[in-house]
């Protein structure tokens, strides 16, 4: 049956009606909207190994639903500050209105307590699961990477200091020696890298009361049979050497409050400064009874190598390493003193995570955001070593001679590029590759043996010291006048 209009008969009305819209161009429509909200800049350079699924929305609770602070965008926003120069909550939401306005979007607030709310109810087990996540897969592309045929793990502890506040100090109390209200807490840590891709494979927390070789012991499960430990003086304790290598892990270590043995003393000698030696078991080990002492083996058979220092600027002349690799034909000693002198890549890793990414003052003012900062700089500190190993791979160079620092700095001059609404993926793919041919041209200058004293050429200013509580301390109108802090009624 044909409609007509008493004014224009014949006229057909379903001409002028739009054709029903699928359910499929519906949700696909909605997807672009959410596209259009998402800050995930930083995900078009690391979306490869941070998969989506494990940024989506919750079934029920917080970031539940698709808001400007979603899930996958405070991720990527809190991800953010980790490779900011500035690193504020600010400089966040800023960015958020510069892209808000960008796609036409209506603009948030100013004011960063949306974000730092959405950051707060983050759950703490999705930030464990995507470094889980991100450190396995640093693994799988570095497993043709070995030492003899041996993964290699390095081991060190550093600190971190955080905002003064009592929940803080309750954690990780200050020194001793300071004064209250004028101290920060210190946080300790003990990390696990791999050797070759200088992925930060596990680590622990804990205060200046938790030692380096406990935290260490915590992480035993991140060790696989046929690793090698390498670390310094501080992990070649007996019970340690006999639980690593109960798990099939072997140990290269410097010695340390042992004497080392001489040729007479040596069940073998292997070659010049190279000896089979013997340890006995020690009398006491602290935190164990004497029923535990007794059941680790009454001896270890060791290899001990000495390593004569004859270029300056090192603090040791001699250094004797432990070992248990005994085989001197598959592991020659100057293989191993080569391996222990690359111990000091560890110091270097640290160095990239706190000076480059300023991660030695944390800023967070609670002890559940202190533990999130700190995963979410070691997912970011990934990432980074994730982008030089490709780089490095696609520009067939070591990985050891692509600079951390250039490597960040040309990803924050590239972020803004890397989240253009009309890029294709073509082109996408061709910015990547030009990424990635940006941070190897220039590789890294080795100096062996370059002499580099732990001393700084800058003075610091002539600042006074804060010796007493802020609303205790008086500042005379000039500071270069001598004269000895007291308090407001003196």
């Amino acid at each position: 049956m044909r409609k007509s209009t008493p004014i224009f008969p014949g006229f057909h009305l379903e001409t002028l009606r739009r054709k029903p819209r699928t359910t499929q161009q519906k949700i696909a429509d909605e997807l672009a909207i959410l596209k259009q909200k998402s800050f995930a800049q930083l995900g078009e350079a690391f979306g490869n190994f941070i998969p989506e699924s494990l940024l989506a929305p919750r079934t029920s609770g917080g970031h539940s639903r698709c808001r400007l602070y979603s899930k996958s965008n405070t991720f990527w926003a809190f991800m953010g500050q980790m490779f900011s120069e500035d690193g504020s909550c600010q400089e966040v939401v800023q960015k958020l209105k510069a892209y808000a306005a960008l796609r036409g979007i209506d603009l948030p607030s100013s004011n960063t307590a949306s974000y730092c709310n959405a950051r707060s109810k983050f759950p703490m087990e999705d930030i464990e699961r995507v470094h889980r996540h991100v450190a396995d897969s640093m693994e799988q592309i570095g497993a043709s990477d070995t030492w003899h045929g041996h993964r290699v793990v390095v081991v060190d502890g550093t600190g971190a200091s955080m905002p003064d506040t009592e929940e803080n100090q309750k954690l990780w109390p200050q020194q001793r020696h300071q004064t209250p209200g004028c101290g920060f807490p210190s946080i300790r840590l003990t990390a696990c890298f791999s050797l070759h891709t200088g992925a930060l494979l596990s680590y622990r927390e804990g205060n200046k009361h938790s030692s380096e070789i406990v935290r260490l012991r915590e992480q035993l499960d991140t060790f696989k049979r046929g690793d090698i430990m390498l670390g310094d003086k501080a992990f070649c304790g007996y019970r340690d050497i006999c639980e690593r290598q109960a798990k099939g892990v072997d140990t290269v270590a410097s010695m340390c409050r042992r004497l080392p043995v001489k040729e007479s003393e040596a069940v073998r000698i292997l070659g010049p400064d190279d000896l089979l030696i013997r340890w006995r078991r020690p009398p006491q080990m602290t935190g164990l009874s004497s029923e535990q002492v007794r059941e680790f083996p009454p001896y270890l058979l060791l290899r001990q190598t000495k390593i004569t220092v004859t270029e300056p600027g090192f603090r040791s002349e001699a250094i004797y390493l432990v070992t248990t690799l005994l085989d001197s034909c598959k592991y020659p000693a100057v293989d191993l003193v080569d391996l222990y002198f690359r111990r000091w890549d560890v110091e270097l890793f640290f160095r990239d995570i706190k000076t480059v990414m300023r991660m030695d003052i944390l800023r967070c003012k609670s002890p559940e955001m202190i533990r999130k900062e700190l995963l979410m700089y070691f997912i970011a500190y990934n990432c980074i070593r994730r982008i030089m190993y490709e780089a490095a791979e696609e520009a067939n160079m070591p990985v050891r001679l692509v600079s951390f620092k250039m490597t960040l700095q040309t990803l924050r001059s590239w972020e803004p590029n890397l989240n253009q609404a009309k890029l294709s993926r073509r082109e996408r793919f061709r910015l990547i590759t030009m990424l990635y041919q940006s941070i190897t041209q220039n590789p890294i200058r080795q100096r062996p043996g370059r002499c580099e004293p732990r001393a700084v050429k800058r003075r610091p200013k002539n600042c006074n010291l804060l010796t007493k509580p802020r609303h205790e301390m008086y500042v005379p109108s000039h500071r270069s006048n001598n004269w000895i802090n007291k308090g407001k009624d003196a």
